[in-house]
């Protein structure tokens, strides 16, 4: 496996696009690590002292998630080095489609990211540059439709993403009209945790979990892990955090999620950051789910938490472990070695998973349609781990060389 990795991240990309913004500071790159399948797909994230190589990671890292979630196509993403908090926002994005707009039209297909909203900005200003949708250059690239072909599937695709959850096993309060995309990611975090110990032997029901981040995916995942009977003792924010040993009722942890701050946990009763962060590691906790920003977890923090009871991490973070390598580095890799880490590529696929599916000729809209869908994707890539290695370690590695497999 550390050969295919070592061959894999050395490669060089088969194209990158580098843009600096006429009007403001800005700098942008998208990097398209190859065109597999004639396409390649990733979002765009926007933040400060952003940089190529960062950007590059995380190209070769939806390449490895497409071996998952599908379509079979190249891994790429879109990266703006600016402050995303800036009033000057809109402005740059504006310019940063326009300039990036031919590759969308014919073979690179994007989406939201890190401080790059999918619904109220990537969608409308990609529109204002004469693009269909933000994944057309997939469609063109990879699928080869016809007009009418091609008309149809994104109607698909714009009206999926967007939907308004109607079913209360999937929407927190169905009256707020949360999405597809806003619920989705975290699901997959929380299934993923299901089926593990469905495949693997036990059950959720009863298990104690640790959320990192309550953002959309953090809050998200939270919420589906409490639906489906784990107890959530600790959750732990940019700000603050939260312990309950006992763990959070199903309702508190609703409540939560209803009351959060944008992707901002927000209750009366917080604990400061240097606090909770000093006592929520040693947590007795048999789930982790890491949902913040990526390479944040110290290899002290995971060994804390192993010798507390932790059986499984399910991550919602792109390389969460605070490792320099793109992929498997030392704490990672130490982690993987101890106990059950289910990849991000496989864990957090639930947004990739969803623009396959919209892609796919004509698909059932409903919610339970679209959930199963994620679900049983996550099943089958946690099943085929499994088949190839049916010891409760080394499950990351196992899915990597699955997956290297097929791209090298």
């Amino acid at each position: 496996m550390k050969e295919l990795l070592t061959k894999y991240e050395n490669k060089e990309p088969e194209i990158v696009f580098h843009w600096n913004d006429p009007e403001t500071e800005a700098e942008g790159w998208t990097v398209i690590n190859s065109l597999r399948g004639g396409a390649a797909g990733g979002g765009t994230r926007m933040r400060e002292g952003l940089d190529m190589n960062e950007v590059l990671s995380l190209a070769k890292t939806m390449e490895v998630k497409f071996t998952v979630s599908g379509p079979a196509i190249g891994g790429a993403k879109s990266g703006i080095n600016f402050d995303p908090h800036d009033p000057r926002k809109k402005g740059v994005l504006e310019r940063w489609y326009k300039a990036v707009s031919p590759l969308l039209k014919a073979y690179y297909g994007t989406g939201g990211d890190l401080n790059v909203d999918e619904i109220h900005e990537v969608i409308p200003i990609t529109e204002e540059s004469g693009v269909w949708h933000p994944q057309e250059g997939v469609f063109n690239g990879h699928f080869s439709p016809t007009e009418a072909d091609k008309i149809n599937r994104i109607g698909q695709l714009r009206q999926g993403v967007i939907k308004v959850l109607e079913n209360i096993n999937y929407s927190p309060d169905i009256s707020r009209k949360y999405t597809v995309a806003d619920m989705i990611t975290g699901y997959g975090v929380a299934e993923a945790v299901r089926h593990y110990y469905d495949i693997y032997g036990g059950n959720v029901e009863g298990k104690r979990a640790v959320v990192q981040g309550f953002g959309n995916v953090g809050a998200a995942a939270a919420y589906y892990l409490a639906q489906m009977g784990a107890k959530v003792v600790g959750i732990i924010d940019r700000a603050g955090g939260i312990i309950k040993k006992e763990g959070f009722t199903f309702e508190e942890i609703k409540q939560l999620f209803l009351q959060k701050d944008g992707n901002t946990l927000k209750t009366a009763n917080m604990i400061p950051f240097n606090e909770i962060n000093e006592k929520i590691w040693s947590l007795e906790c048999e789930i982790f789910a890491p949902c913040a920003a990526s390479r944040l977890i110290t290899k002290q923090q995971i060994a804390t938490m192993i010798e507390s009871g932790l059986e499984v991490i399910s991550c919602g973070a792109n390389v969460p472990f605070a490792d320099k390598e793109i992929f498997f580095g030392p704490i990672m890799e130490f982690t993987d070695e101890r106990v059950s880490l289910i990849p991000d590529f496989i864990s957090n696929c639930g947004m990739a998973r969803v623009f396959a599916y919209f892609m796919e000729r004509k698909v059932q809209m409903t919610d339970e349609a679209i959930f199963n869908d994620t679900s049983m994707t996550i099943k089958n890539a946690i099943r085929n781990t499994f088949d190839n290695n049916s010891t409760k370690t080394n499950i990351s590695k196992t899915a990597f060389e699955i997956a290297l497999n097929q791209l090298i």
